[in-house]
């Protein structure tokens, strides 16, 4: 599928972007969706393409790096064995910063993970959850056969997988794509510094400090990445299911002598929970100052209340 974006349509929007109430923009936009660091949405006049908007760049050379690492990222995932969707990504210059948006076909909010585990029946969660582990096992297959070449990690967080029905099978795609983290010889290709853009200027170097290190390191170990997806279930209201989750997905963990635990997944969602809650807290003190207290834009997109 080629998926085509109109610049010009995308260039008014950026010019017109209300960034504290999207909709209200000059070429209005539904919010789709939020990350850490980026937020999704649909544009007026270009419908059924989900944009996401990447934090800044201070020039076009940087975001066009950050292109580079994003493909290679992509063909590295699908060289494992993950199906992803259609993408592109486009960079718009403005105020002398880069803009980049990675786009994506809209897929349908039904068959997202986090959303199937309130519509279908338990038994078919536990062939998702089945099914998810299984896709997150072939990036931890990948790195043992091509290190120390090339290392990949992944965020297998149940709202990054749909599961659709294509033919009379359901096909499994992973469509949270848009940070790049890869190793090359052991060396971390993606620049931690784009983590920390959007956090407040004057904590930077506290988050770095505490939280950089932990966040890069993070999805490269399988046991941290499916203890996140475990405490997912508490995220998403559904704390009763997963003692069967740990059933699944401790199946999986290339250490057999390693195995997840409940009261690894719960201490692990209460300090997530807090980190993210005081991350979020710290950005609007710092909108606030900016837009209330200083006069200036603020050129970032907040998510509303998360529940966690």
């Amino acid at each position: 599928m080629k998926i085509r974006i109109d610049k010009l349509i995308l260039q008014e929007f950026e010019e017109g972007l209300n960034t504290s109430h999207i909709e209200k923009s000059v070429i209005p936009a539904r919010i789709l969706g939020y990350g850490e660091i980026s937020s999704v949405f649909e544009i007026d006049g270009m419908p059924g393409l989900a944009f996401k908007r990447m934090p800044l760049f201070n020039n076009r050379g940087e975001a066009e790096k950050y292109v580079s690492g994003y493909m290679e990222y992509c063909a590295a995932l699908t060289d494992a064995g993950l199906e992803l969707p259609p993408s592109a990504t486009i960079i718009l210059e403005q105020d002398g910063l880069a803009i980049l948006y990675i786009v994506q076909p809209i897929l349908q909010i039904h068959h997202f993970g986090h959303k199937l585990l309130h519509s279908m029946p338990d038994e078919k969660i536990g062939i998702l959850l089945r099914q998810i582990a299984d896709s997150i096992n072939k990036v931890w297959v990948f790195n043992r056969d091509h290190q120390p070449d090339l290392e990949i990690a992944i965020d297998g967080q149940i709202s990054n997988w749909v599961w659709v029905e294509e033919g009379g099978d359901h096909k499994l795609y992973f469509i949270d794509t848009s940070t790049p983290l890869l190793r090359k010889n052991g060396e971390e290709q993606f620049d931690p510094e784009l983590l920390l853009k959007s956090a407040p200027s004057f904590l930077r170097w506290l988050i770095r400090w505490l939280f950089l290190d932990e966040v890069m390191t993070h999805y490269y170990d399988p046991v941290k990445v499916f203890v996140d997806l475990a405490a997912n279930l508490h995220k998403e209201q559904r704390p009763e299911l997963i003692p069967e989750a740990l059933n699944i997905l401790n199946e999986f963990i290339p250490d057999r002598s390693v195995k997840i635990t409940k009261k690894m997944v719960d201490k692990y969602y209460r300090e997530d929970k807090m980190t993210w809650r005081l991350f979020l807290l710290l950005r609007r003190i710092d909108r606030w100052l900016k837009v209330s207290i200083l006069g200036k834009d603020y050129v970032y997109i907040l998510p509303g209340k998360i529940n966690r």
